[in-house]
């Protein structure tokens, strides 16, 4: 597999924690970008940190990741070999993938060393 192109996203993110029964709230469908992972026990909303939701934990303080796709469903290791670049420059993740492609968030205190990890290891990376 060749190494791919990654961009940052602009902006800072936030993981929250609703609820298992709680409604999506309206106000999410504002942003640009956000994912929902529902569950019977967990229920997961990532998005901007300046979208205020009620929650019953939030871990704020993210940056965004976006591998350039739209990745081929044949394609294998891809975030395997970016978790295993990260995870050797003491680098946790958030994993979030969608039909086209994946995103890792990752802390913002860590993104320039993700990004310098991640350019010696052949990735491009667009700001």
């Amino acid at each position: 597999m060749h190494n791919l192109t990654l961009q940052i996203l602009d902006g800072i993110y936030s993981i929250h924690r609703l609820p298992a029964r709680s409604d999506i709230p309206d106000h999410i469908f504002e942003s640009n970008f956000f994912s929902i992972s529902k569950t019977d026990d967990d229920f997961s909303i990532v998005c901007p940190s300046s979208i205020q939701l009620q929650s019953d934990k939030t871990n704020s303080g993210w940056s965004c990741i976006k591998v350039i796709g739209p990745l081929d469903f044949s394609l294998t290791g891809v975030l395997a070999k970016i978790s295993t670049i990260l995870a050797d420059s003491d680098i946790s993740i958030f994993a979030i993938s969608t039909y086209d492609t994946d995103y890792i968030l990752i802390k913002s205190s860590k993104l320039a060393l993700a990004k310098n990890a991640l350019k010696i290891s052949g990735y491009t990376i667009m700001d």
